[in-house]
């Protein structure tokens, strides 16, 4: 307990230095910077004016109003804040509620810890936002939710304003493997089966599901419709399980599938053509590019991974080119980390693209600002340097493409999150404070010892 509270006033600390840091003026200039987005203008030098958190002005020649505060960025590149679209960090406790095959009633809004250090680490390699994902155990999982790593905020001061909630649905080895615990069917495992165990029982999950949805659905509008005609009905009884569902019928929240096989891709396709909605994206869609048309002419985005295959058998089929393949298709394709680790690494995952399947840079970059963005419903606010957008910014000291290429500072909403310069002036101080709470740990250690050792002492004393 103690050594959690040494831990938890080390992120304190954390967030002071990164917050203490935090550019407050209203008006800030970065100058002189090559800023790289995605777009007409596409990479060019000049200048980016913030205002009250958003872009006011970009261009060549951008004039710092009086008192702002200058962000010399000369020989340094400035791109639009990175965004994930598949990411578990920041939730307290599994990602998976495992135990029934449609969990849409969980939601992960309810467990986002602010309190992970990979928020930190994340800001560290230039991402900004990121989509945070129930697990892939159920045919159909819980409820996601996008947030902006605004490291220091509380769960609901990371939350992205206005973002399209969304829902996790799963096909193929991971759904059905609750269905086949270890040990076999019936066989003495430790976890008792559930349905579904095959493929065949995750679409017939999903169906049945919406069948319920449909008519869940059909029940309160005739209830709405008979309330708009002044009359006074029960209300129907909600059901938190189907709740998400018919918001998926009305389209007003999106549907990220976690997929692998052409055929379970096609699979759900159908099954969102045959009830009526949309599937938004496909998450790692590792065969994509076998389907890349129907997924393009669906309207649904490809969010990928660049080049991880064969770690099980859906992924033997996966190739370094499919985000191009996807994209010279017309699907709105990214790549994202599913990793805490790689999270921090998404400039160099999205610029091996330029060498498998010759994309273009700034359509590599498009694959971890603007398209990411675009399939989480918020492309009207991040994604691009357009004046009105979010000041959401990374500084780079070289070529954001370049594996060499390291982090300078990140702005969200106009203030500045991550400062490398800070963060290793920093680090002296943070270290004494550690050694300081370490060293009372253990006086306090040997203090509550010897108070037990005196007690002892006391109780064996003849009375």
């Amino acid at each position: 307990m103690e050594m959690r509270r040494i831990l938890f006033a080390g992120m304190v600390a954390l967030a002071a230095v990164a917050l203490s840091s935090v550019a407050r003026a209203e008006v800030t200039v970065i100058r002189n910077a090559t800023i790289m987005s995605e777009g007409a203008k596409g990479t060019f030098k000049g200048s980016i004016l913030v205002r009250d958190g958003k872009i006011a002005e970009v261009g060549e020649n951008v004039q710092a109003p009086a008192g702002a505060t200058i962000i010399d960025a000369s020989g340094e590149w400035v791109i639009p804040g990175i965004i994930d679209c598949h990411s578990h960090i920041a939730i307290d406790g599994g990602v998976n509620e495992g135990t029934v095959s449609v969990s849409s009633m969980a939601n992960i809004k309810d467990v986002i810890n602010p309190e992970d250090i990979a928020i930190y680490r994340a800001l560290a390699g230039g991402t900004t936002a990121a989509n945070i994902l129930h697990g892939s155990a159920n045919s159909i999982g819980g409820q996601t939710i996008v947030v902006k790593l605004r490291w220091g905020k509380d769960a609901q001061g990371m939350i992205f304003e206005g973002a399209v909630p969304g829902i996790k649905f799963a096909l193929g080895e991971n759904p059905k493997r609750a269905g086949n615990p270890q040990g076999g069917r019936g066989g003495g495992q430790q976890a008792p089966a559930r349905y579904p165990a095959t493929r065949m029982g995750v679409e017939d999950t999903i169906r049945e599901a919406f069948n319920e949805a449909v008519a869940y659905k059909a029940d309160w509008d005739k209830y709405d419709a008979a309330v708009k005609r002044g009359e006074h009905p029960i209300p129907p009884r909600k059901d938190l399980k189907l709740e998400p569902l018919k918001e998926v019928l009305e389209g007003k929240r999106f549907v990220h599938a976690h997929s692998y096989r052409a055929d379970e891709i096609l699979m759900l396709i159908r099954i969102a053509d045959d009830y009526h909605f949309k599937i938004k994206t496909f998450q790692h869609v590792l065969e994509g590019y076998k389907v890349a048309e129907e997924i393009a002419a669906h309207g649904a985005g490809g969010s990928t991974f660049s080049d991880w295959w064969g770690y099980k058998m859906e992924a033997y089929d996966a190739i370094p080119y499919n985000a191009a393949l996807m994209t010279r298709k017309g699907v709105v394709s990214s790549v994202n980390s599913d990793d805490d680790e790689l999270i921090r690494r998404l400039n160099i995952e999205a610029a091996k693209s330029i060498k498998y399947g010759g994309l273009t840079r700034e359509e590599a970059l498009a694959l971890v600002t603007i398209n990411p963005a675009t399939q989480l419903g918020v492309q009207n606010r991040v994604g691009s340097i357009e004046a009105g957008k979010d000041a959401d910014l990374v500084i780079y000291d070289k070529d954001p493409l370049s594996e060499y290429s390291k982090v300078e500072k990140v702005l969200i909403d106009g203030n500045k999150y991550f400062d490398r310069d800070l963060e290793v002036s920093g680090r002296p101080g943070k270290e004494a404070e550690k050694a300081k709470l370490l060293a009372k740990e253990k006086e306090d250690a040997q203090r509550a010892a010897d108070a037990q050792k005196k007690q002892g002492g006391a109780a064996r004393r003849p009375q």
